[in-house]
């Protein structure tokens, strides 16, 4: 696809956490929607696979299909759908830490961007895998710094 047809539709991003009573899941999903540019399409919401599907479909309306119940099914299910098959663009993680860097390995490995909530990863030697795997396969991976999205800290740039 190129540059000039992925701008003729919003990015459809996917989500790995965030499910019931998680914050910052939450804050992401408004993040990303205020522009109108980014859609959430997929998800893997809760480390109990039941109670994740329940709340991609019945809370955030997805399709069942990609209401997925592990971040290691929806990467491989969303690489098996490909482009064509409307796969999504990039992957938001929004976790606990610890488990920052398994996601992005797994969708990175996978194909896929990344966009991750900050930290990066919980050592030194899990960030340098992270960006052997970037360096190999040439995906963005993007870290979120929250702060600045803030209005009060756009006011203060002012």
């Amino acid at each position: 696809m190129s540059d000039r047809d992925i701008n003729r539709r919003k990015l459809r991003m996917g989500m790995v956490g965030g499910g019931e009573g998680a914050f910052i899941g939450a804050v992401h999903r408004r993040a990303a929607i205020m522009d109108g540019q980014i859609e959430l399409v997929a998800g893997a919401f809760d480390v109990d696979p039941e109670k994740g599907k329940r709340y991609g479909v019945d809370e955030l309306y997805l399709d069942p299909s990609r209401s997925y119940g592990s971040f290691k099914e929806m990467a491989a299910e969303e690489a098996a759908l490909g482009e064509a098959g409307g796969a999504i663009d990039f992957v938001s993680i929004v976790t606990p830490n610890h488990v920052h860097f398994p996601v992005a390995k797994t969708f990175l490995e996978a194909g896929f961007n990344v966009v991750c909530e900050k930290p990066m990863t919980v050592s030194l030697d899990e960030a340098q895998q992270l960006k052997e795997i970037v360096d190999e396969t040439g995906k963005i991976f993007c870290l979120t710094h929250t702060y600045t999205g803030y209005p009060t800290v756009k006011q203060a740039k002012h």
